[in-house]
């Protein structure tokens, strides 16, 4: 008897759970319980969790997919969520919203439903669609609100999606009017590109470029993405944004940093004039300049052209002048300047050791000279150095330099001064 029990309890229990997992009855089930919670979603937030992951289960099945009806139907529930989601949202700023992705779900489902060709359900795919574009343009702006750049995302490319299967099906859509449409691709854009999903926003980004898009974001978005991967097909992108928004200091720049990275100086000179003609105040670009200019000076002095390489010289110490002008304690132009004494006289070191092996009067001579002249560089930039470690003491090229300097002038007590000064923050002398 007590077997017998055990085996009635056994085929109970597989009777109720064949029942449970019936496709169609969870889908139905599933589906109502969604539309019956969508009045109140905060306090029934687990409750309509689980009724959604029934929903999508049951859609697993052929048995409930193949149908279009089901399709629409679980469209209109998650258009009923979104929209009073919408409501509480509207009228309460701080609301949570419980099913972020109530809106692609109904897009999602009148998709695949539109693909099942009956023509029967095709008017009740088209009224969902139209609602169904309010709500993922509305989910789409929260998100980005919220910084939820994925989610804006991809609320705002099932708008364009929405409108695209609307026209295929002789629909209207809000998105007819062409200023909409073009804003709705730039908030694809923007919010796919924040996203750092950069092949799926491409198409997107592409079109603007190729609309000939006045947004100066598009160009700087586009030559980002491809920067790295292809430099050509980047600086084209870069290129067209220049001629087209010609004044925007953000795209200069970017162009300055890929010249900057190819190391093509002479470029570099009339992208940089063009930047400090628009942004006279700001000393980086002077800096940067002057950094050009100095590696010039540094190239034709290594090629023997003195008068050229002095040409350089005075231009980069004019840049470097210009900031300390407007910032008397600005490092970067203080340091640069010491480096371009120090570097000038770094030049003598080669030669002085040519005429080292000429001990002949003429020869000791021209040492002396040469050696005199290299140290007059390195007394100008030492007050340069001083000024920079006075500026950041612990700054490594800053007391290296120092030390070299002295040790050049022969005042090895400072020199040794600065040796260990780097020991204690831990740099090798070597």
């Amino acid at each position: 008897m007590k077997n017998l029990l055990i085996v009635v309890l056994s085929v109970t229990f597989a009777i109720s759970s064949s029942i449970a997992q019936d496709p169609a009855k969870m889908f139905k089930k599933a589906e109502k319980a969604i539309s019956k919670l969508a009045s109140n979603p905060g306090d029934n937030a687990n409750e309509l969790t689980n009724a959604i992951a029934d929903l999508h289960k049951a859609l697993e099945s052929s048995e409930v997919n193949s149908s279009a009806k089901n399709w629409v139907n679980a469209g209109k529930a998650f258009n009923k969520l979104a929209n009073e989601e919408f409501k509480f949202k509207t009228l309460n700023p701080e609301y949570k919203i419980v099913v972020p992705n109530s809106a692609r779900f109904a897009f999602d489902a009148f998709n695949s439903a539109s693909k099942l060709g009956e023509k029967k359900r095709a008017k009740d795919i088209g009224y969902g669609l139209e609602d169904v574009e309010s709500h993922l343009s509305n989910f789409g702006t929260f998100a980005y609100q919220n910084e939820d750049y994925e989610g804006a995302f991809l609320n705002f490319k099932a708008s364009i999606e929405a409108h695209d299967l609307l026209k295929s099906m002789d629909r209207a859509s809000r998105l007819d009017d062409a200023v909409l449409l073009n804003d709705q691709y730039f908030i694809v854009g923007v919010s796919g590109y924040y996203s750092k999903q950069f092949d799926a926003v491409k198409p997107y980004l592409d079109k603007l470029y190729n609309d000939g898009s006045e947004e100066a974001f598009v160009y700087d978005a586009l030559y980002n993405i491809y920067s790295e991967s292809d430099s050509e097909k980047a600086l084209a992108y870069l290129a067209k944004g220049r001629e087209i928004v010609p004044g925007d200091t953000g795209l200069l720049f970017n162009e300055i940093n890929h010249y900057l990275k190819l190391g093509e100086l002479d470029v570099l000179i009339e992208k940089l004039n063009s930047a400090i003609a628009a942004e006279p105040d700001n000393v980086g670009v002077y800096n940067t300049l002057g950094s050009v200019y100095d590696q010039l000076h540094q190239k034709e002095m290594s090629a023997g052209n003195k008068e050229k390489a002095q040409g350089y010289f005075d231009s980069a110490l004019e840049n470097y002048n210009v900031v300390l002008e407007k910032d008397p304690t600005n490092f970067d132009a203080t340091y640069s300047v010491g480096a371009l004494y120090y570097n000038k006289a770094a030049t003598y070191v080669e030669r002085l050791n040519e005429l080292a092996a000429d001990l002949t009067p003429a020869g000791m001579k021209s040492y002396d000279k040469a050696k005199e002249d290299m140290d007059n560089e390195f007394r100008k930039a030492l007050p340069f150095f001083d000024k920079a470690e006075a500026l950041n003491g612990n700054d490594r090229n800053t007391l290296i330099a120092l030390k070299e300097i002295h040790a050049r002038l022969n005042d090895l007590v400072k020199s040794n001064k600065y040796k260990e000064l780097l020991e204690k923050i831990g740099v090798s002398n070597n």
